[in-house]
């Protein structure tokens, strides 16, 4: 089986986050996967990681993944392999009435 090689993905940030990210939109990160190029994300800005995930270190359930224009919940979630040229984005849940 051959390994997968980490590459550079695009991850776009949304704006309630971005003052964990020195106000950027979006950053370059590094990974194989998803759960790699969120961990080098929450590695970089570590702010983030109380947003993102649980005190079980579970993806919260109200932040959404997608990968270019696909939901990773549908895909193979945080084990979904990138590619170089790949984007991710965060897309937090909203609620109203």
């Amino acid at each position: 089986m051959a390994t997968q090689t980490a590459s550079t993905t695009t991850l776009y940030i949304p704006t309630p986050l971005r003052g964990f990210t020195e106000n950027e939109s979006a950053v370059e990160v590094t990974g194989a996967t998803v759960g790699e190029a969120l961990d080098a994300l929450v590695t970089r800005y570590p702010g983030l990681r109380d947003h993102l995930y649980d005190g079980e270190g579970s993806l919260r359930s109200f932040v959404n993944l997608y990968k270019n224009d696909d939901d990773v919940r549908y895909l193979e979630g945080e084990a979904t392999p990138l590619v170089a040229g790949d984007t991710l984005s965060i897309v937090p849940s909203i609620a109203g009435g």
